[in-house]
């Protein structure tokens, strides 16, 4: 069962959000970890751009903002603090759980795991058996293309990367997949990264 914090001063909001997360399926919490957050901008002491702010220096956990702030303004310095929506009150229920469907979604699609070895796409992350390594974006972008495929060929690499914005070349991305098996290494992911002769990599 997903765990969605929520992050609300008004008691009879927070009471309606919690209703209304448990009937749909997921478990609301205070604290801890948790899988998504829902947070307003207007509270007592940090307001919520500060607070979201700050988690994205140690986190990616999505953050929805929910609050009465309306203007173009508001929703910008949303998203530029590092939010990943930005929902106005008063909002309406289905579109709000169709929102935070969507985002845990797609944060399930960037954290894939492969026996035992995961990936935190949005941190830039690799764990194995409790170690992490950081990865640069062109590492972390060719070890998510690994995980999706049984086989990607070089071709498919060079063009994921250049989709992405990462200008790459044959050359570039042969230097790239060897600083990643030396980073893979070092967690104990040893020999992950095969080579496919005349095609490409595989996990």
């Amino acid at each position: 069962m997903k765990q969605i914090r929520i992050i609300e001063d008004d008691s009879a909001i927070r009471t309606e959000l919690k209703t209304l997360l448990q009937t749909n399926g997921y478990r609301p919490v205070d604290d801890g970890p948790c899988d998504l957050i829902l947070m307003d901008v207007n509270l007592p002491g940090e307001n919520g751009y500060t607070l979201c702010r700050k988690l994205r220096q140690t986190s990616s956990t999505p953050v929805i903002f929910l609050t009465a702030r309306d203007t173009p303004e508001d929703e910008l310095l949303a998203f530029g603090v590092g939010g990943d929506d930005f929902i106005r009150k008063p909002y309406n229920s289905a579109v709000l759980l169709a929102r935070i469907a969507r985002i845990l979604k797609t944060s399930a699609n960037d954290s894939p795991t492969v026996r035992g070895l995961a990936l935190d796409l949005p941190g830039m992350k690799a764990v194995y058996a409790g170690n992490t390594v950081e990865l640069t974006k062109n590492e972390a972008r060719i070890l998510w293309c690994l995980m999706s495929k049984d086989v990607c060929t070089r071709d498919e690499l060079i063009e994921d990367l250049w989709t992405n914005g990462m200008y790459i070349d044959g050359n570039t991305l042969y230097v790239n997949i060897g600083r990643l098996r030396e980073k893979l290494d070092r967690i104990g992911a040893k020999d992950f990264i095969r080579t496919v002769r005349g095609v490409g990599y595989r996990l």
